[in-house]
């Protein structure tokens, strides 16, 4: 008898610096997570251009086609946000415009996930909240609990770009598996 089908999570780092932390929470998310999920990461966030109804046309630009493509093969979707200004990235609220469009609507119904780790001493939860109103208006299902906010990066992670706190990585397991558990309840898998 198998296990459970290995879940496809893609994982998306909103912020456009190739060493941010919040890429180094997902490069560790990928690293942990349980053998029921399989973490791939975005690596093409900067060149999705800024939403534009004219580069609409023909299903829109091909960086975008490429996104939806992978967002459509995954069985769920985690965001890694920092925190600007007490609010998302324009970044990440460009990337959910874009996929809110056309005629595949690929967020709608899709199981994600929300974390975030910023270098400041309030951790990202306004961001996340923003998200989370942004994406639930788009259709996607999202995890309610836990929430996971991290503050002071420059703690967490050694010079290599690693998870260092042993706790923190205690927590991202947990939360890794309820987005597992939550991913097939709501229907992947």
């Amino acid at each position: 008898m198998s296990g459970p089908r290995v879940l496809q999570i893609l994982g998306i780092a909103g912020s456009l610096r190739r060493d941010s932390y919040n890429r180094r929470l997902l490069a560790a998310a990928a690293a942990r997570a349980p053998g029921e999920l399989s973490i791939s990461i975005y690596q093409e966030l900067e060149s999705i251009p800024l939403f534009n109804e004219d580069l609409e046309v023909h299903g829109g630009p091909e960086p975008v086609t490429r996104l939806r493509a992978a967002i459509a093969r995954s069985d769920a979707i985690l965001i890694a946000t920092p925190e600007y200004n007490q609010s998302l990235p324009g970044v990440v609220k460009n990337l959910v415009d874009w996929l809110s469009r056309g005629d595949a609507e690929v967020l709608d119904g899709k199981p994600a996930g929300i974390l975030g780790v910023t270098a400041g001493p309030w951790g990202t939860r306004l961001a996340q909240a923003a998200l989370r109103q942004t994406l639930t208006a788009c259709g996607a299902l999202i995890m309610p609990q836990p929430q996971f906010y991290l503050a002071d990066a420059g703690k967490v992670f050694d010079a290599e770009g690693r998870l260092a706190d042993e706790r923190v990585g205690a927590r991202l397991e947990g939360f890794l598996g309820k987005l597992n558990d939550w991913s097939r309840r709501t229907g992947a898998g």
